[in-house]
């Protein structure tokens, strides 16, 4: 979290039934805990699979997937502007059709 954490506390999480404390700013801490619970998610789907062996490999493959599902949300976000340009587009073309219907 920030170095530069205003009000800075120490917060308790658990991934795997193991304690991690880590500093954070009042403000992030609900961010802070979200993203334990997350992380203890995965790793705990992951380590049920019993494909991957060893709490390390298994921190290892939850990064890669949330790494991974972010990469695609962004790359969602980027497409985004450019299929709503595209539906004002039709929109515009739909309107001047309508329009030239209209005038007949």
């Amino acid at each position: 979290m920030s170095s530069k954490a205003n009000n800075s506390a120490t917060v308790a999480v658990t991934i795997l039934d193991k304690e991690y404390r880590v500093a954070c700013s009042e403000d992030e801490q609900p961010g802070l805990q979200a993203s334990a619970k997350l992380l203890n998610e995965r790793m705990a789907k992951i380590r049920n699979s019993g494909t991957v062996i060893g709490a390390e490999r298994i921190a290892v493959m939850a990064a890669l997937n949330i790494a991974h599902e972010l990469i695609q949300a962004k790359a969602d976000l980027a497409r985004q502007p450019v299929e709503e340009q595209m539906l004002d587009r039709l929109h515009e073309k739909v309107q001047a059709a309508l329009e030239k219907f209209d005038n007949l």
